[in-house]
């Protein structure tokens, strides 16, 4: 199945790959992994591999590759016919995931959420270049991790991070061992995600915002659209606001 395939077909997706440079089976070789349009509406979503061997890495470095967000579009056609010229010791290879695949997979009866669809794709990639015989001992991304430099000073480290996915038990054991009940997680950690999240609930202290309790508080006023409702208006007395209620004071209306 080619491109044109799927432009017309747009239901699957589609797997283009170079061939596997002879050096690429003998030697370790180093591979990367990289994604474009995981969050834009329309168009379909692309990850791709490419890998080399260690020992021509300052090779692929001369290219000046980089991020391709950060590259033009002419650019990135120029790194990729001057890879395709290189092809004794680059190869590549790259997964095209259709608009109605990730729809159709997003919101089935058993949803397949983007996350867990990028995973696999990524190392579905990594997997195809194994199965092709590609001597792959190490991916940038497992360099970066790694060698990843804590800006925080914490005892006992343990470098032993597991994938980083949060499926794996040796990274929420990780997790784990390495929450600070007061400042939470280094900045290595994606507070953000639910994986975190969860266990900052269970094992950190709780904390209270100054806003939270305004924000629940029921005595507070409606939101503003309800008094443009047709019905029946609740009119709630007028309280002053906490910060004055908690210091006893009161507005004067004569001296």
């Amino acid at each position: 199945m080619d491109l044109s395939e799927l432009e017309r077909d747009n239901t699957g997706r589609c797997r283009l790959s170079s061939p596997v440079p002879a050096v690429c089976r003998k030697e370790p070789c180093v591979l990367g992994v990289d994604e474009a349009g995981r969050g834009p509406v329309l168009g379909p979503m692309v990850y791709a591999i490419c890998y080399c061997p260690l020992s021509r890495l300052t090779d692929l470095e001369g290219l000046k590759v980089a991020d391709s967000k950060t590259l033009t579009e002419n650019e990135r056609e120029r790194l990729f016919a001057k890879m395709e010229e290189d092809g004794d010791f680059v190869g590549w290879a790259l997964d095209i995931l259709s608009p109605n695949l990730i729809s159709t997979s997003m919101l089935g009866r058993v949803k397949y959420n983007l996350n867990s669809l990028s995973h696999d794709t990524a190392a579905g990639l990594i997997q195809y270049a194994l199965d092709q015989g590609v001597n792959v001992t190490q991916v940038a991304r497992d360099q970066a991790v790694k060698n990843w430099q804590f800006v925080e000073s914490l005892q006992d480290l343990d470098s032993d991070y597991g994938s980083g996915y949060p499926n794996d038990p040796k990274t929420k054991a990780w997790l784990r061992k390495h929450v600070d009940p007061v400042f939470g997680f280094p900045q290595f950690v994606r507070f953000s995600w639910s994986t975190a999240q969860a266990i900052l609930e269970k094992e950190a202290e709780s904390v209270t915002w100054e806003d939270s309790a305004a924000e629940e508080d029921p005595e507070q006023p409606g939101k503003i659209t309800s008094y443009f409702s047709q019905g029946p208006q609740t009119c709630r007395p007028q309280l002053p606001h906490r910060y004055f209620q908690e210091r006893g004071l009161e507005a004067a209306s004569s001296l």
